[in-house]
């Protein structure tokens, strides 16, 4: 029967309502495979990680490949050799040595030479660590503040001696502390100071490698100041001024807590370094005189050469144990307060 309409054009009379869906047949209306489609993309992504985590895998396969090689086997072997009585004879029949436990290690600490190398170490650390990181901040301050005309020129030649060759670096601190006629002693005579034999004297060599070593080094350490000093808020600065705090109170009060961070890995790099000191006593004094710039790391490398390895591996782990125990106060005694 046919519906009537009205003058609005709604139905006026019985509507036959749509034919229903047959029992356990879906409803040809509803969205068909909408949770197919979810399930589709699931796996489409996890099979996209999956690729890219092979494609990871392949290009990770030469570096772990060199680092197992080079790094984690010698690390293994060095561990080993520190507890055997190794040395160069046994490199022919490794499988011959013996193991003697930690006999290297009491055979370093009561080797006087070695405690000698270790204060003069601790020594070095001491003066050295202190003496480059103030001559990194006032530099780092100059190039940010103080300095406005030629600052990148300036920040090259700060930076310079860290990259110039330390046998360069070396003939020119020979010709400025060689005793007599040295550049340093001469200017000392025009003011009539006698200078002492920088490198020759027991009192003076370490000393003079110390102020060597900080002179070639706080470049590196300047340019991570120059970087946490740019990131200090300028409106901090403005706000103290208007406070009343003038320069010095501004840099100790606002500059120095935000430099915590930065001061805390400069610090720990910078210390590292200097605990494994080698390069400038090797090509300025040999260790002389008298032993007077012996160090740790250069005692090790003698014992290498002299065939001993087992004890100089076991030197070697000493070093270790001391950076990661000076390392770890460094963050016990900066970190709490960053």
């Amino acid at each position: 029967m046919t519906a009537h309409t009205g003058t609005t054009g709604s139905p006026t009379g019985p509507v036959t309502p749509p034919p229903a869906a047959a029992p356990g047949r879906p409803d040809d209306r509803s969205p068909r495979g909408a949770g197919d489609g979810g399930s589709r993309t699931s796996r489409g992504r996890g099979t996209a990680r999956a690729r890219e985590g092979r494609a990871a895998w392949i290009l990770a396969i030469p570096f772990c490949l060199l680092f197992l090689a080079f790094t984690a086997w010698p690390v293994v072997q060095s561990l080993f050799m520190s507890i055997t009585d190794t040395r160069a004879r046994d490199l022919r029949k490794p499988f011959s040595v013996n193991i003697i436990g930690f006999d290297n290690f009491t055979k370093a600490l009561s080797d006087p030479i070695f405690r000698k190398a270790a204060a003069n170490t601790a020594y070095f650390v001491l003066v050295g660590v202190p003496l480059t990181l103030v001559l990194a901040l006032a530099a780092a301050l100059a190039l940010d503040k103080g300095i406005t005309r030629f600052r990148a020129i300036f920040r090259l030649g700060f930076y310079m001696p860290v990259i110039t060759s330390i046998v360069a670096v070396a003939v020119v601190w020979r010709f400025l502390l060689q005793d007599p006629g040295g550049l340093i002693n001469t200017v000392l005579g025009w003011v009539g100071i006698s200078g002492p034999n920088w490198l020759g004297d027991p009192d003076w060599s370490m000393p003079a490698l110390i102020i060597m070593a900080a002179w070639r080094n706080f470049g590196t350490a300047m340019i991570i100041f120059l970087a946490g000093l740019q990131a200090v808020p300028a409106e901090l600065h403005e706000a103290a001024a208007i406070d009343g705090a003038n320069a010095w109170k501004r840099f100790r009060h606002v500059t120095l807590p935000l430099l915590r961070p930065t001061m805390l890995f400069v610090m720990v790099t910078t210390s590292i370094g200097y605990l494994q000191v080698f390069e400038e006593p090797f090509v300025m004094t040999k260790g002389g005189p008298l032993n007077s710039t012996m160090t740790v790391s250069y005692y090790t490398y003698q014992q290498f050469g002299f065939g001993n390895y087992g004890l100089a591996s076991a030197m070697s782990y000493l070093i270790f144990v001391v950076i990661a125990i000076v390392t770890a106060i460094q963050f016990r005694l900066l970190r709490e307060r960053t």
